[in-house]
């Protein structure tokens, strides 16, 4: 790993990322997609914006649903493999979330735990101005954090997962103000150091942000399911912006 390249950068654009996670629950996805796009009541004319798409199953399955979508990633592998999937109404674009929109959009989602990497606040807080900077009047935007008091509580310290023939090794602990898992494994003849970061964000620290940049929070939901967010139970933090 280039040290002085940031962690998301260095690790999202990797083959071996996509290989640990291979088995990420894509049903569980869809069912969430579905249910926010029931609830948001979103129109078969409105332009969505999937922010920090990865390989694009969110985007490919709102897609699927009948609705234009742009799904756009940091990452130029992630956003190559998207690309197979694109049509007239699917596209795939390489953005760093750091940097304005070119377009407006009616929705803006940000999903899967894709905020919250930076160590400048000032940067979080950038990056929800940017979203509300590239909504369309009456546009609507969802962040899709975790709780992170449940995931503190729950913190697993030590796992080890084979995969394809790799065994990876993965810590995880709290380091200044973020939750860290570092990932170390052997791969290609040699070892390999990637770490994930994300900032340890209630709600009220979230809030703080998002006042910051004139945004209200509409809805707060706790799981892909939409139920009510509950600080100790809840799996994830979900908002509802406007």
């Amino acid at each position: 790993m280039t040290k002085n390249k940031e962690w998301f950068a260095s690790w999202f654009d990797t083959s071996y990322y996509h290989i640990l996670y291979k088995h990420r629950n894509f049903s569980e996805a869809q069912e969430f997609v579905q249910n926010l796009a029931s609830f948001l009541k979103i129109k078969k004319e409105d332009l969505v914006l999937d922010l920090a798409c990865g390989k694009g199953r969110h985007s490919i399955y709102l897609n699927k649903l009948g609705f234009n979508v742009v799904g756009a990633d940091l990452s130029k592998n992630s956003i190559r493999l998207a690309k197979k999937f694109e049509n007239s109404t699917l596209r795939f674009v390489e953005h760093d979330m750091r940097n304005p929109f070119k377009n407006k959009f009616d929705v803006i989602l940000n999903l899967f735990t894709s905020f919250g990497f930076f160590e400048d606040d000032k940067e979080d807080i950038g990056v929800l101005k940017n979203i509300k900077d590239g909504l369309n009047p009456n546009g609507t935007a969802v962040i899709d954090f975790m709780n992170c008091k449940k995931v503190i509580a729950n913190l697993v310290p030590e796992e080890i997962q084979e995969i394809d023939g790799i065994t990876f090794k993965i810590s995880r602990y709290l380091k200044n103000g973020f939750i860290v898992k570092e990932i170390n494994f052997e791969a290609d003849g040699k070892h390999h150091t990637y770490f994930e970061k994300v900032k340890s964000l209630d709600l009220t620290k979230i809030n703080s942000y998002l006042t910051a940049v004139g945004f209200k929070i509409k809805h707060t939901f706790g799981n892909y399911q939409l139920d009510p967010f509950n600080e100790e139970v809840s799996d994830r933090l979900i908002l509802v912006l406007e």
